[in-house]
């Protein structure tokens, strides 16, 4: 495969942040292509949204900027002592564009390395997801808790991605689901390890194999989803929950790295799960990778009509 092509290369950011740069380093003096990240000092809230310039899928560029990002938060922390001021406690992953809070993997990429039967972009593509989503689950080591806040739909890898968060606010007409069985795969980034930590082995094996996409209330009655809000309301029951809550953050915080403790994610395990994953892809039938194509006219459409306003049922 040529990797080297403008669809699909690896993507290299102007001036990468390699972090080191200190808690003086200010993290509001990145500057982004697919993100939007600022910082609400007054609420101790670290705001980064999802803006894709292209199909809301993950993209190497955006894979790369959120690895940047994360780089950076950890970088903010470094040096602290305890009881020093922290430069905030939040840490939320939210979306620009209408309706979709992420729509999952890279389809169309993924066509194009079964078609040409080449493993190893399709392999390393799912390690770097996988790694950006281990940073999420341990919140970057780093003194903080991690919330998504879902105010469109997060299907396949976007809805693994929300899952990677300790914390989980959607808005109702949000809808979620594990798509993947539909053409014969299952969700290989994350889905069963973080499904199965926060409910079970059982369910998480039903969501896997339904294919079904649930409204946030069925998400909500679960258990994946921690606060259900009205729509247009998702921001302020963040806010509001963050307010209820920051007497006791300490505390908050303590239990889920008590939950990683006892129920722990390894890097290991998600990588281990990749290689299933890659090698079942290679597996899929012309039949199989037909109904892929389908998902990724639905997306284009999506997308069409996200930024034309217009939301699609």
């Amino acid at each position: 495969m040529d990797m080297g092509s403008t669809a699909y290369r690896e993507y290299e950011a102007d001036e990468p942040y390699r972090g080191g740069g200190g808690a003086s380093a200010d993290i509001r003096q990145l500057r982004f292509r697919e993100l939007d990240v600022r910082l609400d000092r007054e609420d101790g809230i670290l705001w980064c949204d999802m803006a894709p310039s292209g199909r809301p899928c993950f993209s190497f560029g955006m894979m790369a900027e959120y690895r940047e990002l994360q780089l950076a938060i950890r970088d903010q922390f470094v040096g602290l002592r305890p009881g020093d001021p922290t430069p905030f406690q939040y840490v939320v992953s939210g979306s620009r564009t209408p309706g979709v809070y992420n729509l999952g993997g890279d389809l169309g990429f993924f066509q194009q390395c079964i078609r040409q039967g080449d493993i190893e972009p399709m392999r390393r593509y799912a390690y770097g997801c996988v790694e950006g989503q281990f940073e999420n689950w341990s919140a970057y080591d780093c003194p903080v808790i991690t919330m998504a806040l879902v105010r469109g739909d997060a299907l396949g890898g976007g809805f693994e991605f929300a899952l990677s968060y300790d914390f989980i606010v959607a808005e109702r007409s949000a809808r979620m689901g594990l798509p993947e069985v539909l053409f014969n795969l299952f969700p290989g980034m994350g889905a069963y390890s973080f499904i199965s930590r926060k409910l079970d082995r059982r369910a998480a094996e039903a969501l896997i194999l339904s294919g079904k996409v649930y409204t946030a209330e069925e998400m909500h009655d679960m258990g994946l989803v921690d606060v259900l809000a009205d729509d247009g309301c998702g921001e302020m029951a963040l806010r509001e929950h963050i307010a209820r809550t920051r007497r006791n953050f300490s505390t908050h915080k303590a239990l889920y790295d008590a939950r990683r403790r006892v129920m722990p994610v390894t890097l290991n395990e998600l990588r281990e799960v990749v290689d299933i994953w890659a090698e079942t892809a290679m597996r899929l039938t012309d039949r199989d990778l037909k109904i892929m194509q389908r998902l990724v006219q639905a997306q284009d459409k999506r997308m069409a009509a996200a930024r034309a306003g217009v939301r699609l049922v």
